[in-house]
This record gives C-alpha cells, structure tokens and sequence, in this order.
C-alpha cells in the first residue's frame, strides 16, 4: 500500500509541474482572445468546428510559449526562481524543448487544417495557418532573443496581437491588408497587444524590486491599449458598426473605463510600493483582467451569452490559480 501511495504522490507532483511549466490558470485568456476575435468578426461562435480547432491550436500555441520562456530563462532562475519545474530538475530541460517546440508545430499544423474542417464563403483559407505561423515565429522571437532587450515587450505584445487575429482569421473577411483584415480588426487586436506590452513592462522585474519609472511607462502602454479599444468604433467599416450593442461614442467607452479602474488602481499602488509582493499582485490581476476586457468587446459585438461564457473562463483561471502560479 505504501508503494502505491508513493507513486500517486510522485504522479500527482509530476502533474504539479506540468501545469507550473505551462502556467497552466493563464491559457484560459488565450482561449479568451481567440473566441472574442471569433465572435468579433461571425457574430457567434457558428461554425463550431472552425472555432474549437482555432481555440486548441491558440492554447497549443500560448502553452509553447510558456515552456520556451522557462527553457531559455533557465539560468535566470537558476538564480532567482530555483522553486520552478526546471531548475529544481522535476522536468528536464531538454524534455521542455522537445515539448515546446513540438507544441509550437501542433498549433501551426492544426490551424492550417480549420479550413477542412469547416468552409465559410469569402473566407481566406490559408489565412489562419498563416497567423498561426507568425504567431509561433513572435513566440519563438520573444523567448530566444528579445525577452530581455527593450523590444521585449513589443514582442510580447505581437504574440497576442496574432492570438487575437487567429480568432478573426477564419471569418475576416477585409481587403485593407496583405492578410484581409479591416481597420477594426487590426485596432481592437492591436488594442489587445499594446495592453498586454504593457503588462509584460510591469513584469520585467517582478522578482525583485522594481523601477518606478519602468512601472509607470507599462502602466501607460495598458492605458493605451485600453483607449485604443475604448475608441475603435470610430474607425470600423459600416457593416462592423451596424452589428453594435451598446452605444459606441459615449456608453461604450465609459462602460470599458469603468471596468479598468481596478486595474490600474492595483497597478499604481504598485508603483507607489514597488515590492514583489505588490507588483506580482497587480500582474496577477492585469492578466486576469484579459478576460474581462475580452468579454466587454464580445458584448459590444454579440449577444450577452456570448460575454458572459468567456467571462466565465475567469472560473477555472482562478481555480486553477490556487495552486499553479500564473507569473
């Protein structure tokens, strides 16, 4: 009976490090992004095949990138994170390669596959494996050669600026770029990536103590990205416009101010008191709160079931979170 208990144990802590290797709570707001770019551009998640491939291939994608950052920080937190799955040697950092890597492949592979899946009419059928590929290539750039330089977070910023276009991808159907998507699609997943830059400024030194002027310019790039959602409206084509469900000039950008308050009021107290503790706070909760902007874009474009099921991914994020760090 011993033996056995032993090797659930060793199971159980096996798994443990599996889903702290993949930050495992934070891939609910890729699946986030990719269903409000779903929504975005088909108004539902109609067809269901196309949707669930995209969102498999986001998750295989995003959960690479997780396992590649821990891969090529490995001497960094040798020194300041030995506690992680492989420092401490729970996985081998070999093994994390092969995985992240074949995982990048995966999410490239099935994406390109959505179209046999299912068919829209004017739909671009190359067009998500081709998203896909130039997400896998931000991830790969981020975590190998940009993590710690200033473009850092831009590059953080394009992997999920591509994880929202991955969601539009299968429906889009503009002609004002090389990839055929129009202004809105580009300002509300852009919105998105200068958010999520700005987060990854916050982040940078979250180990230790951090810059208050570091600090205060990621708290500007989230505001930005914010103000960029806030204001979309004014910029997308009449058949975008005609599918609004709240008023968009006044209601819709007060509505989204009001939903990031908290936000940036956890953020400042940060960087009134740039500890660890604070900043690896208000990281938590800026990541979170991806699915929370998500959801407000989706209600803006789609019936309120639609914001209130990604909303509900805050569900298994914070479940998750009681036990696998998302930092």
């Amino acid at each position: 009976m011993s033996g056995e208990s032993e090797d659930r144990s060793a199971d159980a802590s096996k798994l443990l490090a599996y889903l702290q290797l993949f930050r495992a709570p934070n891939v609910f707001t890729a699946i986030a992004d990719v269903a409000m770019g779903f929504v975005f551009v088909a108004g539902s998640l109609k067809p269901v095949g196309g949707f669930v491939c995209l969102a498999i291939a986001s998750c295989l994608l995003y959960t690479a990138g997780m396992i590649l950052n821990d891969v090529y920080d490995f001497e960094v937190d040798t020194q300041e994170r030995p506690a992680r799955p492989l420092p401490s040697g729970r996985i081998s950092r070999h093994q994390a390669r092969l995985l992240g890597y074949g995982m990048l492949a995966g999410g490239v592979f099935l994406a390109s596959c959505v179209s046999l899946i299912e068919t829209i009419p004017a739909s671009v059928p190359w067009r998500s494996g081709a998203v896909a590929l130039l997400l896998a290539a931000s991830v790969v750039t981020y975590d190998k050669i940009l993590k710690n330089t200033p473009l850092g977070p831009l590059a953080m910023g394009a992997c999920r600026f591509f994880n929202v276009l991955l969601g539009m991808s299968f429906a889009a159907s503009g002609d004002l770029t090389p990839l055929n998507f129009d202004m809105s699609h580009l300002i509300v997943a852009g919105g998105i990536g200068v958010y999520v830059a700005g987060v990854t400024w916050f982040a940078r030194t979250e180990a230790k103590e951090s810059s208050r002027l570091l600090l205060t310019f990621g708290v500007g790039l989230m505001a930005t990205g914010v103000v960029m959602l806030a204001f979309f409206p004014k910029y997308a084509p009449a058949e975008v416009a005609q599918r609004f469900h709240i008023e968009p000039k006044f209601v819709w950008p007060m509505a989204l101010f009001l939903l990031t308050v908290s936000i940036l009021r956890r953020c400042l107290v940060a960087v009134a008191d740039p500890t660890p503790k604070q900043v690896q706070a208000a990281v938590k909760q800026s990541i979170l709160s991806l699915i929370v902007l998500d959801a407000a874009v989706t209600l803006l474009m789609a019936d309120w079931p639609y914001a209130v099921g990604i909303l509900a991914l805050l569900v298994p994020t914070l479940l998750l979170g009681k036990w696998v760090y998302s930092t």
